[in-house]
């Protein structure tokens, strides 16, 4: 192990050790939660996260608190799920597409044009099933985490730097970033481009200088980490609406009472749906900046081919998942 490597990983699990005192052992029995994000300032689930913190803290008398940490300051989606599993981090609002890998049963929700819209995905996250994937993730052994609560992050459609994407022809050839899943890897190779898995921190420099064509993502992560700027062409295909989740480390969790659990779960359920109605607006905002900013906006007249063309991705994936599936398209 290098030297600076060794340092690092040091100076993380003396954090997690830290952060794993029990309340009674700390300098006036007070907690602050880091919390992480890799969105910016203002960002919906940012803010809603920062709201849950300012609830906690008047909820116990500044006893526990969070602090946010936007703007990928504490590592991308990747290394910042491992630093919450030893507890350098408390919380984390991270997108199931990055938790698929590590709990296999909530890749469910992360097959291409699973749900019919978004109002469906809101509908199945706010009900049983949303509450027992979220119960998948507390009990799975791998993860290390506990889930507190669903936030939106829209549809997510295609975007890139060489042409308007009309038919699905025009993917033909093209890079496209997609998170480290296989099911994304394998979507975007069935719908004709090439699949590139890549962190998100790395996504804005790769489409400066071509390392990649484009990427996919909602219409605020388009925007307001300025991939905009490099990518003109935003193609409303919407094959993917991937809830987010909010998760606490495991380590953590444990050295808090049961009155502590209890607030936190509240406060997260309260930030859920807040969340939604930051999101709807957010949307809003963004689309017109990237209007305003010239990007050419394509609707997508038949999506039929593709959702035709990612049957493949059905077929490997699918059948494992099939009770669940079933389940969430008889919703609604």
């Amino acid at each position: 192990m290098k030297r600076r490597d060794f340092i690092k990983l040091g100076a993380g699990l003396g954090a997690a050790a830290a952060g794993l005192t029990p309340p009674s052992a700390r300098a006036q029995g007070k907690s602050v939660f880091k919390a992480s994000d890799v969105q910016p300032p203002g960002y919906p689930t940012v803010v809603a996260t920062e709201n849950l913190g300012r609830k906690l803290a008047a909820a116990t008398n500044g006893r526990l608190s969070v602090q946010m940490y936007p703007s990928m300051q504490l590592g991308g989606e990747k290394e910042t799920i491992e630093q919450t599993q030893i507890g350098a981090i408390q919380m984390l609002r991270v997108s199931v597409g990055s938790m698929g890998p590590i709990v296999d049963d909530i890749n469910v929700v992360n097959m291409p044009f699973l749900f019919r819209n978004t109002a469906h995905a809101e509908q199945i996250m706010d009900g049983p099933i949303g509450q027992e994937l979220l119960d998948k993730i507390t009990a799975s052994p791998n993860a290390g985490l506990v889930a507190l609560g669903w936030m939106d992050s829209g549809a997510r459609s295609l975007y890139n730097t060489k042409r308007p994407i009309e038919r699905i022809e025009d993917i033909k050839g093209l890079k496209f970033r997609v998170i480290g899943n296989p099911i994304f890897i394998d979507m975007m190779n069935a719908l004709g481009g090439n699949g590139v898995a890549m962190g998100y921190d790395q996504v804005f420099s790769a489409l400066q200088t071509g390392v990649i064509d484009g990427a996919e993502n909602n219409p605020p992560s388009y925007v307001f980490s300025n991939h905009y700027t490099a990518a003109k062409y935003y193609s409303l295909t919407e094959h993917l609406i991937i809830p987010e989740v909010l998760v606490f480390s495991k380590r953590a969790w444990t050295s808090l009472g049961g009155e502590d659990q209890d607030l936190l779960k509240k406060f997260a359920r309260e930030a859920q749906l807040e969340e939604r109605e930051l999101w709807n607006k957010y949307e809003q905002l963004a689309m017109d900046k990237a209007k305003a900013a010239g990007c050419q906006i394509v609707e997508i007249a038949d999506k039929a081919p593709f959702q035709h063309a990612v049957k493949p991705v059905w077929d490997k994936y699918g059948p494992k998942y099939q009770d669940m599936i079933g389940r969430i398209q008889a919703v609604g």
